[in-house]
């Protein structure tokens, strides 16, 4: 919902409103519906909105919105449960004039100061300036499922949904190329250890669970996390009670996830996330779920899922819709998308992805359900078996466990040697070991330049979990490095066409409920994500439930690399990354086709990397 600008000024001038407007005109694909701009008596601070109805589509819920005659809120995002935070702010006192989330984020802020995030369930990126106290509080949500950058000096803070509106606000382009050093290297789109860092100098990003604070009188900046998990294990509680438990967590999630007042739909790639996210909808009566659902089919690819979405669509009785993609679209598509994207990504999956929420959009459906977070949450990759075991055999239990021969027979190949052994033992020595290998592949990467890999080598990014175990690395995945790119790939993606991306699997009671549980219940008798395979064990087909192969939202990408239209626009990226010295020249011999996942291509990262320059 929405895209957000704002101008905090210390140097007032008329043209703040013209050069406010002109960001918010950047994001009008993420509110196609109307622009809204608020400016204060002495032109100092300007805020802007361009709106997406959601909740309440009268007039009376557009932004910015004031309150109390001192508060002024612009806000991207959903509210799940403002419908009771609503309740309990008007048994102590406080009215409403809208039926919309936005003024009960504004009110509970008037009630409660910053402590109000610790009230929230949604995704956000809202910012309230005090006109009393003559400060900025913005924050983000608890995953980053919606963005916040910003850029500030000793004249002026300027903030937005999406870098492109920064440029328009007189910031200066210019490529972090320790990001992109970091991005080519090992895969990575953000820095572990400086969660604000971008792809562009002196452009930042507030971080997930985190808020931040502008006083205007001292120019003064600070940011801080509100919320972090910090689990502590439940070894007593019984299966049947986890699942019980578990389901009740999701559906509650789900539930809140289909308030809306504009229709619903889902996208079902065929996995058990999505598939999972279609049952539990079907439990729950919402006037406005559409029970329509969208598929991205590959026909004749080997990867292709559609004949499991087809069977659950058709267990529920949902209006199916395919999504395909020609060979004549991707160059075309792949402008497109990084237009939107702003930042490189690795793989042809976000173009797939694109095309859904397109598709979504086109049949007039607003708000679609995903499965994401999933995997993240609940150890649904293959590569989270190795820190499992890695656990069990710290703790002598592997052996009679019977993990290993359980996950072998369900044709897992994770390797488990010594280097594995010796890893759970020495958890710090393997660290170091890790961390020192990979700055070497880093550092003697064959394409790159070698000036550019030398002025970098101390820039590497590359990180591991805190602790050798299945939830460190899940804590890792979900919170540190991993996930959050998934998020931004949606957001931008789906907002891209004015549409909203919902993620029950993201819910905090949720998360921190499954950071609760041990391991043995989210990777079980060689299972993974067994805990959500239980709960939905009578409510999807078998072939869903308990299927074997895993396999990831993946399109023919090595096809369409072949085509000789997409073949040139890549050479013509890789030039451009010789150019600005960062390739050597030696890549431009030929193109090289690539799964989406394998972990040797370069070729597509490179042709999305050429496009921030």
């Amino acid at each position: 919902m929405c895209g957000i600008a704002g101008i905090i000024s210390h140097r007032p001038t008329s043209e703040i409103r013209t050069k406010l407007e002109a960001a918010v005109n950047c994001l009008r694909h993420r509110g196609p519906e109307s622009q809204g701009v608020w400016l204060n008596e002495n032109n100092t601070v300007a805020l802007g909105h361009r709106r997406l109805s959601i909740i309440d589509l009268s007039e009376a819920a557009a932004q910015p919105m004031r309150y109390a005659e001192r508060y002024t809120i612009i806000h991207n995002g959903e509210l799940y449960n403002y419908t009771e935070i609503r309740s309990t702010l008007q048994k102590q006192g406080y009215s409403f004039t809208t039926a919309s989330d936005t003024e009960v984020i504004v009110a509970a802020y008037a009630a409660w100061g910053t402590a109000c995030l610790e009230h929230f369930d949604g995704m956000f990126a809202f910012a309230i300036w005090d006109e009393k106290e003559k400060t900025l509080f913005a924050a983000r949500d608890r995953f980053g499922e919606k963005p916040f950058f910003f850029s500030y000096d000793d004249d002026q803070l300027i903030f937005a949904s999406e870098i492109k509106s920064l440029w328009t606000l007189g910031v200066e382009k210019e490529v972090n190329r320790s990001m992109i050093y970091n991005f080519l290297a090992i895969g990575y789109t953000g820095n572990p250890s400086d969660p604000q860092e971008t792809f562009f100098n002196g452009v930042y990003k507030l971080p997930a669970a985190s808020f931040l604070l502008y006083t205007f009188p001292d120019k003064k900046l600070e940011t801080d996390k509100y919320w972090q998990i910090y689990p502590e294990i439940n070894h007593s509680i019984a299966p049947s009670e986890a699942i019980e438990q578990f389901t009740h967590l999701f559906s509650e999630s789900v539930k809140k996830r289909l308030r809306s007042d504009v229709p619903v739909g889902t996208s079902l790639s065929g996995g058990l996330d999505s598939s999972a996210v279609v049952a539990f909808c079907d439990d729950i009566q919402s006037s406005q779920y559409s029970h329509k659902c969208f598929t991205a089919s590959f026909e004749g690819f080997e990867k292709d899922e559609t004949q499991y979405a087809k069977a659950v669509a058709s267990q529920y009785g949902l209006d199916h819709i395919f999504v395909t993609l020609s060979p004549l679209e991707i160059v075309p598509l792949m402008e497109k998308v990084m237009h939107h994207q702003e930042e490189p990504f690795g793989s042809a999956s976000v173009l797939a992805q694109y095309k859904v929420y397109q598709t979504a959009r086109q049949n007039n459906v607003t708000v679609l359900l995903d499965g994401q977070g999933a995997d993240e949450l609940l150890a649904g990759y293959h590569k989270y078996y190795k820190w499992y075991w890695q656990e069990l055999f710290r703790n002598k239990k592997l052996k009679s466990s019977k993990e290993l021969e359980a996950a072998r027979a369900l044709g897992v190949k994770e390797n488990f040697l010594l280097k594995e052994k010796i890893a759970a033992l020495f958890p710090d020595f393997a660290m170091a070991l890790l961390q020192t290998r990979k700055a070497k592949q880093a550092f003697r990467h064959p394409d790159f330049d070698r000036d550019f890999a030398f002025i970098n080598k101390r820039n590497l990014y590359y990180s591991v979990p805190a602790s050798f175990d299945l939830n460190g690395a899940l804590y890792f995945n979900s919170f540190t490095n991993g996930l959050e790119e998934l998020l931004r790939l949606a957001d931008r993606n789906s907002m891209a066409h004015g549409a909203e991306i919902r993620l029950p699997f993201l819910s905090h009671d949720l998360a921190n409920f499954l950071f609760s549980l041990p391991p043995d219940l989210k990777i079980h008798e060689g299972w993974t994500k067994w805990i959500l395979r239980k709960s939905v064990e009578n409510k999807l087909p078998p072939t869903i439930v308990w299927r074997k192969d895993k396999t990831g939202f993946e399109p023919p990408q090595k096809e369409w690399m072949m085509l000789p239209e997409v073949q040139e626009a890549i050479m013509e990226g890789k030039k451009k990354l010789v150019d600005e010295k960062i390739l050597s020249a030696e890549v431009l011999k030929k193109v090289k086709p690539h799964t989406a996942y394998a972990a040797s291509g370069m070729d597509w990262k490179y042709w999305s990397a050429s496009y921030i320059f």
